[in-house]
């Protein structure tokens, strides 16, 4: 009798535990599962994908919806004008400056960091369309060149002489100096010129206004009037101080090591890929204004890139003479950045900066991106001289 009471009980309670396991699994079916469970951790999110190439509408559209309404400088930037521009590239490899975007302004220097540091896509934002233009020129001749010899004779409009004419890759020199005794030549331009212009209408998709017709006719008839003699002009001034497209390629970095994106094979090839994928993008934009950099900034952190490098040259300078800076900080502020971005500046003065070189008239400087913005918010920068002295990374003298 007892037995059969404990194997009763026993039977009630195996009842029970079943009734509590099918209510159980009744209320975990019912119970909204947590966003983003304990322990999932970052990986529940997926990263976007990065796009590795562009569309020419995809291209076209991001320049013309990206840019603002041009604005003024008053110089012709055909070329830079910063002898330093080399002296910073070890210290980049040093901090891990590689891959994710770029950002820039300006003309040619910017080929130079992208080929140093390979960025997956780079951004280059300027204040004045003509810049922008000047850009598409550049793409254009890229687009149609499969070497530097044949870059630099469609960007000078200079054929090349049938019995000397330099191997695809010879070194930069004797290249160099097959391209500083050809004479340009009229019809090449005109073709070229012509050329030029139905690639970047047709194969870029990108429409030139009459007023983009002259840029690019001034810009690439500049080009063909100075050659390799070609330098930044002030007010439509040559101005004999600043240095010449020759001198930029051939300018050394710090151990004597030539270091232009058109003194290797290499470089040029990965900037040339870059373009043709669509992936150099240039806009018409003010550092400090409404538009432009917020939405590079949002593109990036849709598409899932972090700022590697921002190539301001000396454009702050200018900001706080137009009451400007505290606007590009905030513009700085809505970027993708981490611990390892960088800015590179090249700092010019008044007064001689105490990490300048011999032999360069500024200096090329590096400053983490976070360190900007946690000075900036507290108030260290009461001018430029302060912004340029103030926790920077200066080249390592060899």
């Amino acid at each position: 009798m007892k037995a059969r009471k404990q194997e009763r009980s026993l039977a009630l309670l195996a009842i029970i535990a079943a009734v509590w396991v099918i209510a159980g699994g009744v209320y975990a079916r019912q119970e909204p599962k947590p966003a983003n469970p304990a322990g999932a951790g970052v990986s529940a999110v997926k990263t976007p994908d990065k796009p590795e190439s562009l569309t020419a509408t995809e291209f076209s559209r991001l320049i013309r919806e990206l840019s603002e309404s041009g604005g003024y400088f008053r110089s012709d930037n055909f070329t830079s004008n910063e002898t330093a521009y080399l002296t910073v590239v070890d210290t980049l490899r040093q901090l891990g400056a590689s891959g994710g975007a770029y950002l820039g302004v300006g003309p040619e220097q910017n080929f130079s960091y992208i080929a140093k540091i390979r960025p997956q896509i780079a951004f280059i934002v300027d204040i004045r369309r003509q810049a922008i233009i000047q850009h598409l020129m550049y793409k254009a001749v890229f687009h149609l060149s499969p070497d530097r010899v044949q870059f630099l004779s469609r960007l000078f409009s200079r054929p090349l002489p049938k019995d000397k004419a330099p191997k695809p890759n010879a070194p930069i020199q004797e290249i160099i100096a097959v391209f500083s005794q050809a004479a340009a030549d009229e019809k090449a331009y005109m073709a070229n010129l012509a050329t030029i212009r139905k690639v970047i209408e047709d194969e870029f998709q990108f429409p030139l206004s009459p007023d983009d017709l002259k840029s690019l006719e001034y810009v690439y008839r500049s080009f063909r009037q100075d050659g390799l003699d070609i330098a930044y002009r002030m007010e439509d001034s040559r101005g004999g101080y600043f240095p010449t497209l020759k001198d930029l390629i051939l300018q050394p970095d710090l151990h004597g090591k030539l270091g232009n994106f058109l003194a290797s094979p290499d470089d040029y090839e990965f900037v040339r890929n870059l373009h043709r994928k669509n992936l150099i993008i240039p806009v018409v934009g003010d550092f400090g204004g409404n538009k432009a950099l917020k939405a590079v900034g949002d593109y990036l952190r849709k598409n899932g890139f972090t700022v590697t490098a921002f190539y301001t040259s000396n454009v702050e300078q200018y900001l706080f003479q137009y009451d400007s800076f505290a606007a590009f900080a905030n513009n700085v502020r809505t970027l993708p950045i981490s611990e390892r971005s960088l800015f590179i500046r090249s700092a010019t003065g008044r007064y001689p900066h105490p990490a300048r070189l011999p032999g360069h008239r500024a200096s090329t400087l590096l400053q983490k991106m976070t360190v900007f913005l946690k000075d900036f918010d507290e108030g260290t920068y009461k001018g430029y001289n302060e912004l340029i002295s103030t926790n920077f990374i200066a080249p390592e003298k060899p």
